[in-house]
């Protein structure tokens, strides 16, 4: 009498279960490499965020998961959305970024935030840092810049204009221990004139140019400056600058 071999539905081949949790592995590790960074970008303004919406687009790699002009909106936002990056705009309006940022902190969500700023000559800027900002850009910068920016945050380096920076917060740490004791540092008028200038972006030649003197000159003065504030380079500078609002009123 013949065999009858019955083939239970619940009996599985243990090879195959090996081979189908490797390929599911592989397979899930193909998805995380590809993930798109996820991005929140927050400004008040239309134009300008319709445009960097925009230009977000065209990136691959980038995966625009909201956006809002209310600031009200922002901690909603990346509280519910969970991005890895917001860009966070800096304006005039009745609701500060840094009471933003307060709010983020506050409710344990992490989020990398890159600040896009008029200038980074406002001691906003400076406490928006201390509340966890790891970025700070000029809303006038390149593409090539902010796509930059974002690269080196999401690799747990810090940006500050158009260079990346090991921790912003201790720069400004290690400038306090080194700040003079007179009102102005030790400036002179035409030194707070080129620390301005710095601030605002300036190249040696276009300052030499603003005010009619040769490069070398500039250089004298800007090293000048470094010795006076104890910085090592113009982004520790203009973030000296701001912390201690060296130039309010001048």
């Amino acid at each position: 009498m013949p065999i009858a071999v019955i083939a239970s539905e619940n009996v599985t081949n243990p090879l195959h279960t090996v081979f189908a949790t490797a390929h599911s592995r592989e397979h899930n590790r193909g998805v995380l490499a590809r993930e798109p960074v996820r991005i929140i970008v927050a400004d008040e303004h239309p134009i300008f965020r319709d445009g960097l919406l925009r230009l977000l687009e065209h990136e691959e790699r980038l995966q625009i998961v909201g956006e809002t002009g209310d600031g009200s909106e922002v901690v909603t936002l990346v509280r519910n959305l969970r991005p890895d990056i917001l860009l966070l705009g800096f304006s005039s309006s009745p609701r500060s970024p840094v009471k933003t940022l307060e709010e983020i902190a506050a409710s344990g969500t992490s989020v990398r935030t890159i600040l896009l700023t008029g200038s980074i000559d406002t001691p906003d800027v400076v406490s928006a840092v201390q509340l966890g900002a790891v970025g700070v850009i000029s809303k006038e910068s390149t593409a090539d810049v902010l796509f930059k920016s974002i690269d080196s945050v999401m690799n747990g380096h810090c940006w500050v204009g158009d260079n990346a920076v090991s921790d912003v917060a201790s720069s400004l740490r290690k400038l306090n221990v080194a700040r003079r004791r007179t009102k102005a540092f030790g400036l002179t008028r035409r030194e707070l004139d080129i620390v301005r200038a710095v601030v605002s972006g300036h190249t040696n030649k276009q300052i030499a140019k603003q005010f009619s003197i040769s490069e070398s000159t500039v250089k004298r003065h800007i090293t000048h400056i470094f010795d006076k504030l104890g910085a090592s380079n113009r982004v520790e500078v203009a973030l000296f600058a701001a912390h201690h609002r060296l130039l309010n009123g001048s």
